[in-house]
């Protein structure tokens, strides 16, 4: 089977259309599939590719919570050495931690794992296909496939594939193959430099990570003035903020700091730390967590300040008073 043949052709169906049982019917350009990785993004990905009519001959699972993710979502699927899976597949897809693929990789080519033509493609969003470079000498055929969305390695995960971007880095020769995998998972195939990953990746990590820690932080403080269904309350502001902020950049920003009010900024910190003080009497761990949460919103609001005076919607005198307010209380 030529794994390039009728990219551009293959059907645009969905992960979400397939979502349930998945699909046996035979088609022209069926790839067999194995999967090294069964942590939260290698068993979707399996499961989408399987509906959308490709073979998973194989998977490796590291873990006991691994195989149980794999019987889960990809029954019936054998699951092997790593060698093996690699023997089985036209397609190798490795869903690991990213700093263990350069190393597997190359010690598996040394052992002459791969063979021409095979695809060999991972799912890391700091690295292209620089670290598959021992599989390609070896004949192998290199994609870097990163999906811009969380996993929790169950069912949900398959319907929130639909119109996700995937980072997309290839040789040229590779990119319509790897545009049609990114389609038929159901997302989008945007196509990012080699040299750029990193920062890509920074980039997703800084707005989706960043952001559990932020929301986090705002949680803690809510619970410590004794609203108890914290997530619920601040559901609706932090979408409505979070779409502002998609939609305006920093025009979308309201709020104190933007306003100003260097009086309810210092109020805020005091408040922070005041609450840090009485929890401690009770619990010292409960303390040094609103201390924590009191260091974040100060660090926050500096780079708030920061960003604003270089836009030019707060001014200098501002900026200094804010900063002054953040360190006097």
């Amino acid at each position: 089977m030529n794994p390039l043949h009728d990219a551009h052709e293959r059907p645009r169906r969905s992960a979400h259309e397939h979502a349930g049982e998945p699909s046996r019917r035979p088609r022209p350009d069926q790839l067999h599939i194995g999967i090294i990785g069964m942590g939260h993004v290698g068993p979707p990905l399996g499961s989408a590719l399987r509906a959308a009519g490709h073979d998973i001959v194989a998977v490796n699972a590291s873990s006991p919570q691994a195989r149980e993710r794999a019987e889960v979502m990809l029954p019936g699927v054998p699951i092997m050495d790593i060698p093996d899976v690699i023997s089985a597949a036209d397609l190798v897809l490795i869903a690991i931690p990213d700093d263990a693929i350069e190393p597997l990789v190359s010690g598996l080519a040394d052992l002459g794992a791969f063979r021409p033509g095979q695809i060999v493609a991972h799912t890391c969003g700091t690295h292209g296909v620089a670290i598959l470079n021992k599989a390609q000498q070896a004949g192998a055929l290199p994609i870097a496939l990163h999906p811009a969305m969380t996993f929790t390695g169950t069912s949900i995960d398959v319907s929130r594939l639909v119109g996700t971007p995937f980072a997309v880095t290839s040789p040229a020769a590779l990119v319509p193959i790897a545009q049609a995998l990114v389609v038929e998972l159901g997302g989008e195939p945007v196509i990012v430099q080699e040299n750029d990953r990193t920062l890509y990746h920074a980039a997703l990590a800084h707005g989706a990570n960043h952001l559990v820690t932020l929301i986090v932080h705002a949680r803690r403080m809510l619970e410590a003035a004794g609203v108890e269904q914290s997530g619920t309350y601040l559901r609706p502001l932090v979408e409505a903020a979070l779409d502002r902020a998609l939609t305006e950049g920093d025009q979308g920003l309201t709020g104190p700091i933007v306003r100003a009010d260097s009086g309810t900024v210092g109020a805020h910190i005091t408040a922070l730390h005041k609450a840090a003080r009485l929890a401690a009497e009770d619990n010292e761990q409960a303390g040094a967590r609103l201390t924590d949460s009191a260091d974040n919103y100060a660090d926050m609001a500096q780079a708030t300040i920061t960003m604003l005076t270089r836009s030019g919607r707060l001014s200098q005198r501002a900026a200094d008073e804010l900063r002054t307010a953040l360190m006097e209380s």
